[in-house]
């Protein structure tokens, strides 16, 4: 019995491991060395509880949220200030490859300036497509405080990156 819920285990992590890095570089706003280090808390934590996450209704939904919980945690440690450097590195020459990471990096940098917990909401609302109910349960808080947040959010969002998105956009 063991085995075969290890199994399911890999089966699961292999399957879930890479949109549980996007969800995660989204919420670290571009930090992909902490996203992997949540992404492995978080498997690690669902191995731990495997049995119970198998009976859950849907496990991909559970996992996103011990991912939410993971990043929030983080969030709070006085260590999660910390960088080790702000330097960016160097772009592609081609210019479509150029454009795109420009948006990429321009969206990132205006993730990173808003508060951990309005870039939660706006990741689970807008990336995963979540509902307000979803997403307060992800975050342990009631659904008035996530549609306060995505309110916020997106304000300071369209504060930082203008009305129109579409200036960031190549034709």
């Amino acid at each position: 019995m063991r085995q075969v819920l290890a199994d399911r285990y890999a089966e699961f992590a292999a399957a879930r491991a890479g949109h549980l890095y996007r969800s995660a570089c989204l919420l670290t706003a571009g930090d992909t060395h902490l996203a992997e280090d949540l992404v492995q808390e978080t498997l690690g934590r669902l191995y731990i509880s495997w049995h119970r996450v198998t009976r859950a209704d849907n496990p991909a939904g559970y996992a996103q949220t011990v991912l939410t919980r993971t990043f929030l945690a983080h969030q709070r440690r006085r260590s999660s200030t910390e960088r080790a450097t702000d330097v960016l590195p160097d772009r592609p020459d081609s210019d479509s490859a150029s454009d795109d990471v420009s948006l990429r990096l321009t969206l990132l940098e205006a993730l990173a300036r808003l508060p951990a917990k309005d870039r939660a909401v706006v990741v689970l609302r807008y990336w995963e497509d979540r509902s307000i109910e979803e997403t307060a349960d992800a975050m342990n808080v009631s659904s008035a405080a996530v549609r306060t947040r995505c309110t916020r959010a997106l304000g300071r969002l369209r504060e930082l990156l203008g009305e129109n998105l579409g200036e960031y956009v190549s034709p």
